[in-house]
């Protein structure tokens, strides 16, 4: 009998829409997140942030965190506007849905190369790339998590543009161990010797990474020097025809530092907006 399942409804189709659903737990609906300090916050409020800190540093000795709880927002997860308690991704599903696009435009056109991602968090967007390539049966390409898997740095102070930039004051929720983006990775069944870890500053690890060649960048550094790092020792390695994907664009530092290489580099491929914070373009 022939199947009356649309394309929908395919196996691998359904695999994917239930990898979305878990890595963001928007098939489950959260109801904590992360009691976290904003990246911008008053002068009012940073003395009540920094007792928080305190209060992290001494409940992380037993283990313990600070949460706060919430009414489940399907927009903010469809946004990626979150940062959530247990999901292995905060980018949302519309930044999930572009890696996928991404990835099976790649393989239709038989563009060459591994992926990276810069910055991973707990793993969740690298994790996805692993899935599409499982459900569309590629095992030839290799996946690069690039992280410190200790947090952002502090501002450089030679980085005119990330003067004052406080995101390694919320490390406390943005370090992620290695070992933890391991054990995801491995939960999801997607461990393999196709996996690779490059932990440290981007500017000590990528320039003698081992990666000869890649279709897919996928750039999550938030600052000026941290998303300059990454373009300058990737693109050139990206393919004809590979994408090249900005998750903060938003961010001022991060756009300065993506403006800036892509004028002196003279590229001029239309940057496509994915929400209302990542961007991205294919190399032409």
């Amino acid at each position: 009998m022939a199947s009356t399942y649309g394309v929908e409804h395919r196996p691998a189709e359904l695999y994917l829409q239930l990898m979305r659903g878990c890595l963001t737990r928007s098939v489950f609906g959260e109801k904590y997140r992360t009691l976290r300090q904003p990246v911008c916050v008053g002068k009012r409020a940073r003395p009540i942030w920094a007792l928080q800190r305190v209060a992290d540093a001494v409940l992380r000795r037993w283990n313990l965190e600070i949460v706060e709880k919430i009414k489940f927002d399907p927009a903010a997860c469809e946004e990626g506007g979150r940062w959530p308690a247990e999901a292995e991704t905060m980018v949302g599903l519309k930044r999930l849905d572009n890696i996928e696009y991404c990835i099976r435009t790649l393989l239709q056109d038989g563009v060459a190369g591994d992926f990276i991602e810069t910055g991973v968090w707990r793993g969740g967007a690298a994790i996805y790339m692993l899935a599409v390539l499982r459900a569309c049966d590629d095992e030839s390409r290799h996946v690069w998590l690039a992280d410190s898997f200790e947090g952002l740095p502090k501002p450089d102070p030679n980085v005119a543009a990330d003067a004052g930039d406080i995101h390694w004051k919320a490390n406390h929720v943005l370090a992620v161990s290695m070992d933890e983006v391991r054990h995801n990775v491995e939960k999801y069944g997607l461990m393999s010797e196709r996996v690779h870890f490059l932990k440290g500053w981007f500017r000590d690890t990528l320039p003698a990474a081992p990666i000869e060649k890649l279709a897919l960048m996928r750039l999550d550094g938030d600052m000026y020097g941290s998303t300059m790092d990454a373009l300058e020792n990737l693109y050139p390695r990206l393919a004809s025809g590979g994408f090249c994907i900005i998750d903060d664009y938003a961010l001022s530092g991060c756009r300065q530092a993506v403006d800036d290489f892509r004028a002196r580099r003279a590229i001029s491929e239309e940057m496509l907006p994915v929400d209302h914070t990542a961007v991205f373009w294919r190399k032409g």
